[in-house]
């Protein structure tokens, strides 16, 4: 068995997260490590709380906190959300504890050894009403390059281009709205991306199996001219610039390390605090030289992160010269829109993960956002089509199924695995067509293709309708009581099988499913298993309460009100 070490890009702290995020890093994140434990891999799967920054200062302050306190509070709020949606991390960590920044200024101290970090006499947007150097992602403006108005300072999100504050045309402050601003001398640090463009390019290059996406994000920015990036800024909340003794570095006194430098460094620090609670070592999954050359490393993330992982981290990695692991597979997606527009969190715009549990349960939305999600394109978030999935793939098909055979085994076979008769030609093709519907399912699963590997669950599912329809064990049973038992022990085994299938994307569920027919088993099905008559006879069954209710018109026009829908946003 393989170990196979999964990251998916960190959430920021200033407030809980939407679908968008959900549906386009945590989720398929967890589903895929949850098919990988499933097939029996060691898997390690870490995320964290991304702290550090502006946004935590000014959330902080519009909430009457301290940052310290609003950032323990907003950890606890986000890592509650994840799990109550079924996010199986193996450790929820937090870029502001100790390990991370332990690490963080080993980088700079290593890269600046090496010669990929210098100090630059910076000029950098001061606010005069502010009263403060506004960090790149706090400047506005114009885009230079396709003139679009809302770009931030660290990148434009109309045409993806990274950008300097400085680059913005008609900047202003997206603190309170002001021009009033200057340009004033600050000395910072640099990484220096322009030194190893040529190994970042070769290494880039090296990953063939890449999604298009991912790929074509990193030479974009490649072939566009790397650039060296500043990588501190004028916070107090951060993680510390040190000099050689471990105190302030002279000429740097105050400064901390831009959160794009520090937050995909806590991929490694969130392994070094699950380590420390769990009495593990950490070392075997990230160091080459202790062991971690047969990791399997796999990123999951929003094509907004991808420059960032696909240049500006491995720039890191690799300008240490350390033996570390880098990612072997990036898995990028598109965006999930909300009625033609994005899901934001600043502005409020669309459906948050505490928001979607509170009118209905998490398999729902899991079911939705895996087998309809933004894979190879972006997706449109709408009621209409989250209450179609709902009701055509999960009501209609799998929970009838299930509720289907299982009430009549309760009713005519005294509520267990009937005994008696042999599988006849309709079984023998039932178990072909399943076995190469689960084989497309595995495939698609390992491949990463969620909305395929979704259909391929569907498939099964449907032919498991088609074979009672065909069976009809209600009817044989007038005439043939060993033929309608076949029937009924059929699918009895689809019910248990069914439930392992579904697992990676429906956990809750899953058990529930396993659990009518006394199987607690949720492993991935292997190609030459046994499982049309894994179940003993003689067991007792039990019918589940409904397992997916539909969605009203009247509970769809709710939702738009309150939420938003076609005419327009909440």
């Amino acid at each position: 068995m393989a170990r196979i070490l999964i990251t998916s890009a960190l959430p920021y702290i200033n407030g809980i997260k939407h679908l968008g995020n959900l549906a386009g890093s945590m989720l398929p994140a967890d589903v895929w490590a949850r098919f990988k434990r499933a097939q029996g891999h060691e898997v390690l799967y870490v995320c964290a709380t991304d702290e550090h920054g502006t946004p935590a200062e000014l959330a902080a302050a519009a909430a009457g906190q301290d940052v310290r306190t609003y950032c323990d509070e907003q950890h606890q709020i986000q890592k509650a959300a994840g799990e109550a949606f079924g996010l199986s991390y193996d450790w929820f960590g937090r870029s502001s504890n100790a390990p991370n920044h332990r690490l963080t200024q080993h980088f700079a101290r290593v890269l600046e050894g090496n010669g990929f970090i210098e100090e630059r006499v910076d000029r950098m947007i001061y606010s005069i009403e502010d009263a403060r150097f506004l960090p790149d992602r706090y400047v506005e403006g114009t885009c230079p390059h396709c003139a679009y108005p809302k770009a931030r300072g660290d990148q434009c999100d109309n045409c993806g281009r990274l950008l300097d504050p400085t680059d913005l045309i008609e900047p202003y402050s997206a603190v309170s709205g002001s021009r009033n601003l200057e340009v004033r001398d600050t000395r910072h640090l640099y990484l220096l991306q322009t030194k190893l463009a040529d190994r970042i390019r070769d290494w880039v290059g090296s990953k063939s199996d890449w999604q298009p996406l991912a790929r074509s994000i990193a030479y974009k920015h490649l072939d566009e001219g790397l650039i060296d990036r500043g990588i501190t800024r004028d916070l107090k909340w951060g993680v510390p610039v040190v000099g050689a003794d471990g105190g302030p570095r002279p000429g740097l006194e105050g400064k901390v390390f831009y959160v794009w430098f520090d937050a995909p460094i806590e991929y490694i620090g969130a392994t070094q605090e699950w380590a420390e609670a769990s009495d593990e070592n950490w070392e075997r999954w990230w160091r080459l030289d202790q062991g971690a050359d047969d990791v399997r490393y796999v990123q999951f993330m929003g094509k907004d992160n991808v420059a960032f992982h696909t240049v500006s981290f491995p720039a890191t990695i690799l300008g240490s010269g350390e033996p570390w692991k880098t990612v072997d597979t990036l898995k990028a997606f598109n965006w999930l829109n909300w009625y033609g527009g994005k899901f934001s969190t600043s502005q409020g715009r669309g459906v948050f993960m505490d928001q979607a549990l509170e009118l209905l349960p998490a398999d729902y939305w899991r079911w939705y956002l895996t087998a309809y999600g933004p894979e190879h394109a972006d997706a449109a978030f709408t009621w209409e089509t989250f209450q179609g999935a709902v009701n055509k793939d999960l009501a209609d098909v799998l929970g009838n199924f299930v509720n289907r055979i299982v009430k009549f085994a309760e009713s005519k076979f005294d509520g267990v695995v009937p005994d008696g008769g042999e599988a006849g030609p309709v079984e023998a093709k039932l178990e072909a067509d399943l076995r190469a519907v689960m084989a497309d399912a595995t495939a698609q699963f390992e491949a990463m293709e969620f909305r395929k590997a979704a259909q391929a669950l569907r498939a099964a599912w449907v032919l498991g309708n088609e074979y009672l329809q065909e069976a009809a064990p209600w009817t044989a049973l007038k005439t043939d009581w060993d033929r309608a038992a076949v029937g009924v022990r059929t699918g009895l085994n689809l019910v248990a099988l069914f439930a392992r299938l579904a697992a990676p994307i429906l956990p809750f569920t899953a058990g529930r499913i396993a659990a009518t027919v006394g199987e607690t088993d949720l492993s991935w099905p292997g190609a030459d298993e046994a499982w049309p008559a894994a179940l003993p006879a003689g067991r007792a069954v039990h019918a589940p309460e409904v397992l997916f209710r539909k969605i009203e018109d009247s509970q769809v026009a709710e939702w738009a009100e309150r939420f938003g829908g076609a005419d327009g946003d909440r």
